[in-house]
């Protein structure tokens, strides 16, 4: 079997740089229109003529925007193509720019924000391309450079900030995203390909409508929280509301066709693990964002502070994006070498003895900045782990939409250590003559919570140590694959949709090509190299699994896989006279928890459903006697035949006083 497209080693691997030049460069542009406006938060309500409470808005807008454009553009990314919605994203962000550029009136602006923020789902739509673009030794490698512009890009935007305010109108800072936005929407058009790994189907409106409302409410809650008051009436509303929403929409997605997200595979223990670490990190990164430009500028009166500018400060914060670059190249060869876990633990326990030092070595510039750039080299190792976690863990058809659940909860971990940072600032602050300032211990807690932040991740990353790969690329392909996508449907004999069903394609040689799980429908979608004969296996608990060799074309149909026999516990219940009738017989879990209950038949047999692997205890009763067994289920039918014994003392007992009562 060849691949459709076999491009020469120097080609492909000339490609392979430009191809990651241009996504890194889209990583840059979307935290420089981020980062640009900050420094100039303090002097925007003169300028525009409103209060600081209204300003903030700019900054809120952007990451409400970005964290509900995530979900949408990414799942459309998987759907309808990848450098189609990225053009979209970019298009929006420039439109954003060209908005703010051209604007004076407060709302018009939070609007440039706003359209400005779509553009963080550039961030795991270029992810997922690099996958579908790259040979699999160089993806560790683009993701790391991908994560790494990030930083970049705020460490760019701090000090040019800084030029701005001195030197040039507010309005440059629309300007400059809005020119290099159009570099960026210019070089995507021309050098990315458009991914062949489509999967087609209906959008899931109502999972968005409901998703958005949902996650609108918790980010406003979140964010807006330090200004409204955290026990007002409208954050607890908010928060309610947003939280409420969210329990009534995971059940809404699970049955769903072509959900939004794909809860099922979010749900599986490497998935969640890795996104749980990811919102930590998220936090963790952020603490480090916030509390050393404080540490920077804040006045020599303040006690701790150095007294520096806009432009200084952000000249000293620029070393934190350097070594995010240099540190990228070594975090792709620690993930080839040493595999992604290892990485991600390593860069989270970098992070949380970083962040311990910091709070007993803050007290002069070099502590500082030192301090910055090991929590930003840590940041950098687990940033260049986490995506390629992800992506070993679910199908390639999915690619976009699982990094872009991944992407949004870093951000809501930056959010969250945002309300943080406000929350202990204002509970704790100091005065010097007319100044209020937030008192250096309460700084040094945000150290300490973002050090036990990194801990927890660094210990999840103890606990998926074993996570295999869940994509392998065959040695015998090597260079730029392109892949295609073939459909299927998993039912029962009664033509009912198996819904837990997984089905796995691998190639003649035994080499995993894909994986996917079955939607609400039975329905799945699997991506392939290119047309030839593979091997197709399907599973479910609960059933006898299938395996078939099949020649699969681009776009084909696989038609209907039927899973015929469902795997059972049966048996006979007897005692020593034979076979009895209408005996109970209850599975019920070491732990206590019920799981099948029936009743014996005429001649003494009994049948039930195989419960998912695990230890039980199977017990058959009467009124008079009963038994137990331990049994392990793995995967297999069982037969287990059960014989009552003699009644026991205690239930002989029991019988003659029912006797007794009954006369």
């Amino acid at each position: 079997m060849s691949p459709p497209f076999d491009i020469s080693a120097s080609e492909s691997s000339s490609r392979s740089w430009i191809v990651v030049a241009t996504l890194a460069l889209t990583g840059t542009v979307v935290s420089l229109q981020q980062t640009l406006v900050l420094p100039l938060l303090p002097d925007l309500p003169e300028l525009l003529g409103t209060t600081t409470d209204n300003v903030s808005w700019l900054v809120t807008a952007t990451l409400l925007f970005g964290a509900i454009s995530i979900p949408t553009v990414t799942r459309l990314a998987d759907m309808f193509g990848k450098k189609r919605m990225m053009m979209v994203a970019l298009a929006a962000m420039v439109l954003g720019s060209a908005l703010g550029a051209l604007s004076t009136d407060l709302a018009l602006v939070i609007t440039a924000r706003a359209m400005q923020g779509v553009g963080l789902s550039l961030v795991p739509v270029g992810i997922a391309i690099m996958r579908d673009e790259l040979p699999r030794e160089r993806v560790p490698l683009g993701v790391a450079l991908m994560s790494a512009s990030l930083a970049i890009g705020s460490g760019a935007g701090l000090p040019l900030s800084g030029l701005i305010a001195a030197h040039l109108d507010w309005h440059a800072i629309f300007w400059v995203t809005g020119v290099v936005g159009m570099v960026v929407l210019a070089a995507v058009w021309r050098v990315i390909d458009e991914s062949p790994v489509q999967t087609g189907g209906s959008f899931d409106y109502r999972g968005a409508i409901v998703g958005t409302v949902a996650l609108t409410a918790v980010m406003l809650a979140v964010s807006k929280g330090a200004h409204w008051g955290w026990t007002s009436r409208l954050t607890v509303a908010l928060a309610a509301a947003g939280v409420l929403l969210l329990i009534v929409w995971v059940p809404m997605e699970l049955r769903v066709r072509n959900p939004l997200v794909n809860v099922r595979v979010a749900a599986r223990p490497p998935v969640f693990l890795v996104n749980l670490a990811s919102l930590l990190l998220g936090f963790a990164m952020f603490a480090n964002m916030l509390v050393t430009p404080q540490l920077l500028q804040l006045p020599v009166s303040s006690g701790y502070g150095l007294g520096f500018d806009v432009l200084s400060t952000g000249l000293w914060m620029a070393p934190i994006g350097l070594i995010f670059g240099v540190t990228a190249p070594v975090s792709a060869v620690l993930i080839r070498r040493y595999g992604p876990q290892m990485t991600l633990l390593a860069g989270a326990m970098i992070m949380a003895g970083s962040y311990v030092a910091r709070v007993y070595l803050s007290d002069s510039l070099w502590q500082i900045v030192t301090g910055a750039v090991l929590v930003g080299a840590g940041t950098s190792m687990t940033y260049a782990a986490l995506p390629t976690l992800i992506m070993r863990a679910v199908p390639v058809t999915e690619s976009a939409s699982a990094n872009g659940l991944n992407t949004l909860l870093r951000y809501i971990g930056t959010s969250t250590a945002s309300a943080v940072m406000a929350a202990v600032t204002t509970m704790s602050v100091q005065r010097v003559a007319d100044d209020v300032f937030p008192s250096f211990g309460a700084l040094l807690l945000v150290f300490w919570l973002a050090a036990a932040a990194s801990l927890t991740a660094g210990l999840i990353a103890l606990s998926i140590l074993g996570l295999r790969e869940a994509q392998e690329e065959s040695p015998e392909q090597p260079g730029r694959i392109r892949a295609a996508v073939a459909r299927g449907r998993v039912l029962s004999k009664s033509e009912r949709p198996i819904r837990r069903a997984v089905v796995t394609v691998l190639t003649q040689s035994g080499d995993q090509v894909d994986w996917s799980q079955v939607d609400s429908a039975g329905d799945f979608s699997v991506a392939i190299p290119g047309s030839g004969r593979y091997l197709v296996v399907t599973a479910a608990e609960g059933w006898t699994p299938d395996s078939r060799l099949a020649d699969l074309v681009a776009e084909a149909n696989m038609g209907t896989i039927i899973l015929n026999e469902r795997l059972t516990i049966t048996g006979t219940v007897t005692d020593p006279r034979g076979p009895l009738a209408g005996v109970v017989v209850v599975l019920t879990r070491q732990s206590g928890e019920t799981v099948g209950t029936t009743r014996t038949g005429p001649v003494g047999s009994y049948e039930m459903p195989l419960p998912p692997n695990g230890r039980y205890i199977l017990t058959a009763f009467t009124h008079i006697s009963t038994v137990a067994r331990a049994v392990t289920v793995w995967g297999g039918s069982l037969v287990l035949d059960l014989e009552l014994n003699e009644p026991t003392e205690l239930a002989a007992t029991t019988a003659r006083v029912d006797e007794a009562v009954a006369q």
